[in-house]
Formats: structure tokens, C-alpha cells, sequence
């Protein structure tokens, strides 16, 4: 079966003469074309999948997907993008990447083999109803694999401490190859670390060391939480706007929600956690986590 053709991009007449002379005039102008990395290519390829983007062609095939993914730099102003016949061109190592994103999102579920029944293989290739669902989170942060997870995070707690980032990495992945019991105990680790260093914080400050002195006395992680909420709530008038804020929902609800979770997954409850479940609570920590650092830079002593 013929490569399919994009229409509309010049003279159909003159396009259909052959390959090689559409090649040999993409490759005359590799030199000039502006590489995108991994990370640039895939933002724009999830935009077109997510709808935020419109190319000139139905995403239903994968060539059709590499063209708009050149409209798209060609539109945000990449004047250097390479075209043939009036469609803007990917350069080589440009289209490389770009199937490599296309079979990464399909492994990771983003995307399905084949448009309809009449196009089951590839190329033809739609969007999953998992995908649809991740694409369509725009209410809150999106990621889809680790590094951008850890983009996410890093992007609203440019300071998170290394170790919690080890615990995130390590739910990220195990969520992503369906270890869901896995990445909820990771995960419940991670937000009682990063609780723990808010406690070292608030130890160092002579003014509120008294908060950390009676947290520390206490025995089990719940116990020292709630007597740290008890110590705080008299307080929260005199916190600042930011860090007062939906103090109950990030800091107390959040943080229950996924240690319930995690002491579920930890334990032989039989409770099994859902994907779209975890994917909530992904989202949840990092609301979480620019809470507790809010309160970190609050409770810090002064140098």
C-alpha cells in the first residue's frame, strides 16, 4: 500500500512525479532546519493529540501526525522549519524522535493501534480511552512518564529535596508498567518524608521549636501529624495568604487521602487501587508538596 499523500500542500500533480525528488529536496535543507529536542517535540505532539493544536490533516495516520507536528513550530514562529511544496517538513533527526514519541505513547496507553475496523495497523492510530482521559486533565498537572512527573513537581517545588524525589520517581515508574499497589506505597513515602523535613525546619527556628519538640514526642507518623495540625490550627489566621490558602485541603486532606491509601496497598487488605485512582493521587501530592514547602519557607529561621 502506497505511503498516503497530505493534499493541499502544493500542486498534487507535481508531488505525485515521485519521492525521491520530494527527499532530495527535504535533504538539501536538513542543514538549515531547526532540531527540536524529545521534550519540545512531545509537548507539541500531546497538544495535537489533546486538541489544544489543529494541523491541516486528521490525526488518524501516523504521517499525518508528523506533518502537523511541523505546522505547529511553523505557526509558533520556527521560520527555519524546512518545507516542501508549501508543508512545512520535521527534520531528520526531528522525525527520528518523533517516532520514537509516537511508540512511546503507545506503550505508555496514550495511544492505540488503528483509526477504526476498516484500519486496524498501523500506520492508522487513534487516540485510547485511557488516553482521552489523561489528555482531558487539564484541570490539573499533566504527566504521562517520569520525567514529566518530575517536570511537573519541579515546576511548582523548584526546591523539592532530592531523596522525596527518589520515592516520586520510583511511584511514577512503578504506576506507569501497572505496579499500582507499588506506587501508592512509594508514594505514601514520599509524602511523609517531605512532612518530616517541614519537622526539621520548624526544630531549627528557636521562635516555633516548641511545634516540633512536641511532633517529635509523639510515636507513630498519624500521631505526630495530627498533634502537628493541633499546633498549627490556632495559627492560621497569622500565616500568610499563600500559605493559608486551602491549608485543611492540601495540607490535612490530601496527605489522609494518600496515606490511606498507602497503608491499603502496604498491608494484605485485598484493597486494590484503580490507575485513574493513582493518577489522582500523583496530581494530589504536588499540591501537597507546594504546601509543605509554603510552610517550610514560613517556619525557616532566618540566616
Amino acid at each position: 500500500m502506497a505511503r498516503p499523500i497530505p493534499t493541499g500542500c502544493g500542486n498534487v500533480k507535481e508531488i505525485s512525479t515521485g519521492y525521491n525528488r520530494i527527499r532530495l529536496n527535504h535533504e538539501s535543507n536538513r542543514n538549515r532546519v531547526m532540531n527540536h529536542s524529545y521534550e519540545e517535540l512531545r509537548d507539541v505532539i500531546l497538544d495535537l493529540l489533546s486538541g489544544q493544536e489543529k494541523g491541516s490533516y486528521e490525526l488518524s495516520q501516523y504521517e499525518h501526525l508528523a506533518v502537523g507536528v511541523a505546522e505547529v513550530f511553523k505557526k509558533r514562529g520556527y521560520s527555519q522549519q524546512a518545507a516542501t511544496y508549501g508543508c512545512p517538513q520535521l527534520g531528520r533527526e526531528e522525525k527520528e524522535l518523533t517516532r520514537d514519541i509516537f511508540w512511546d505513547l503507545f506503550r505508555q496507553g496514550i495511544i492505540t493501534l488503528g483509526s477504526n475496523d476498516s484500519h486496524q495497523k498501523y500506520p492508522f492510530f487513534r487516540v485510547s480511552h485511557y488516553g482521552k482521559k489523561i489528555l482531558a486533565n487539564q484541570e490539573t498537572y499533566f504527566f504521562y512518564d517520569v520525567s514529566s512527573y518530575e517536570q511537573a513537581i519541579k515546576k511548582e517545588v523548584p526546591k523539592i529535596d532530592d531523596t522525596t524525589l527518589i520515592y516520586l520517581k520510583e511511584a511514577m515508574q512503578a504506576f506507569r508498567v501497572g505496579c499500582l499497589l507499588s506506587s501508592s506505597v512509594m508514594l505514601g513515602v514520599a509524602t511523609e518524608h517531605t512532612f518530616l523535613l517541614l519537622m526539621e525546619i520548624i526544630a531549627l527556628n528557636t521562635e516555633y521549636k516548641s511545634i516540633a519538640t512536641a511532633v517529635d514526642k509523639e510515636k507513630t507518623i498519624l500521631r505526630k501529624i495530627n498533634k502537628f495540625k493541633n499546633k498549627v490550627e490556632p495559627q492560621i489566621k497569622t500565616l500568610p495568604p499563600e500559605v493559608k490558602e486551602d491549608f485543611d485541603t492540601c495540607f490535612s486532606g490530601i496527605l489522609s487521602v494518600i496515606r490511606n491509601y498507602r497503608n491499603q496497598s502496604g498491608h494484605p487488605t485485598g484493597k486494590i487501587i484503580n490507575r485513574e485512582q493513582m493518577y489522582v493521587l500523583l496530581n494530589l501530592f504536588i499540591s501537597y508538596c507546594k504546601k509543605m514547602y509554603q510552610l517550610m519557607d514560613h517556619y525557616r529561621a532566618d540566616e
